[in-house]
């Protein structure tokens, strides 16, 4: 999870991703934010996210982003 935590910190300095829990719920992330995430988590960790992750729920906090990634590899 550290590489993950060390890529999201690096794209948005601005958010406390060990505090924050509804990221995209809260607005601190949208669509777009997340588009983005995607393509740099399928590139570091060599995954494809499907159609089926793209969902708010799986982007609302660095936890339950690493509980995708670790679903998809």
């Amino acid at each position: 999870m550290n590489e993950l935590k060390a890529l999201l910190e690096g794209m948005y300095p601005d958010i406390d991703f060990s505090k924050e829990k509804n990221l995209y719920g809260d607005g601190i992330i949208d669509s777009v934010h997340v588009v983005t995430i995607i393509a740099k988590i399928e590139e570091l960790f060599d995954i494809s996210v499907t159609m089926e992750y793209i969902q708010p729920p799986y982007f609302q906090s660095i936890e339950t982003m690493w509980e995708m990634i670790e679903e998809l590899m």
